[in-house]
């Protein structure tokens, strides 16, 4: 298998993980304490990294205000969003559901923002993975969702749509950037936002125990680090419709995870989900030429 191949695995498998160290540290920590320690220590091993490498820094307020953007886009709004959305209440199916809705508003966007102009086949791939998506997730969605606080919702659609346009954003500004000293700029952005909202809202609290700084440590090496890395090296090299489409596996890998893990259950509706989900990345990975 070539290296070309194994970055979107890689990415997929590590990017699903975050699903579970989510799970586990949730009983432990405020969900945007959380996120500004992970923020902060991301930040940090950046910064290291590039100051070790002697990676090349932006020149220019408006090349660190791309990266900033970028940063809130992809970090603060988006994982806070879906933290804070699923701390109030919000049934996690639910907020997966919206959350997958995002390959689907990057290939709508990406036409007009990047001249991105996917084929039929691509299309097809887009809508099986959503339906994929979907049929993962039902068994999760037995929900009247006339119940369901519209204040988490908004939020977390608010979160999705901050990742598809921090997603194209990155596309569109980052192609000259240094990728570590970029992402430094970015997490830096993110805790910029989020710490601020965290000591406003939250009692900062980080119960010090195995579970808290287990999940911390995998967010911030595994997660930040590993997988964002993965991500900014896909959004160069390929079109974000195909970045994006990945993401439809995550709710498989997601539940798989959680049947080996946490003994939950994995019926054949799900299993079907998970071919079709895959089937529809496989024909939405497809490369775009710029104004095919």
């Amino acid at each position: 298998m070539t290296l070309e191949r194994l970055v979107p695995l890689a990415f997929v498998g590590i990017w699903s993980t975050g699903f579970i160290a989510a799970r586990l540290v949730a009983p432990w920590t405020d969900p945007l304490t959380f996120l500004s320690y992970r923020f902060f220590l991301s930040a940090l091993v950046f910064m290291l990294i590039a100051q070790a490498v002697g990676a090349r820094w932006p020149r220019g307020r408006a090349a660190w205000t791309r990266a900033l953007l970028v940063g809130i886009l992809l970090q603060s709004l988006y994982l806070g969003g879906v933290f804070w959305a699923v701390d109030r209440g919000l049934p996690a199916g639910v907020a997966a559901l919206v959350v997958g809705l995002q390959p689907l508003a990057t290939t709508l966007f990406a036409g007009s923002m990047l001249d991105e102009r996917p084929d039929t086949r691509q299309w097809l791939g887009v809508l099986l993975g959503l339906v994929g998506t979907l049929l993962v997730l039902l068994p999760g969605l037995e929900t009247d969702l006339g119940e369901i606080d519209p204040l988490p919702l908004v939020a977390v659609l608010i979160a999705m749509l901050s990742i598809t346009l921090g997603t194209i954003w990155q596309k569109r500004t980052g192609p000259g950037a240094d990728l570590r000293t970029n992402a430094a700029i970015q997490f830096i952005g993110a805790l910029v936002v989020t710490l601020p909202l965290a000591m406003a809202t939250e009692s900062m609290r980080f119960e010090s125990n195995w579970q808290a700084w287990t999940g911390l440590l995998w967010s911030v090496f595994g997660l930040s680090v590993g997988a964002i890395s993965l991500l900014l090296v896909m959004i160069r090299r390929g079109s974000v419709s195909s970045v994006a489409s990945l993401f439809y596996l995550v709710p498989p890998v997601v539940a798989l995870l959680s049947w080996l893990l946490f003994d939950e259950t994995l019926g054949p509706l799900q299993v079907g989900g998970m071919v079709l989900a895959a089937c529809g990345v496989g024909l939405a990975s497809r490369r775009t030429s710029p104004g095919r």
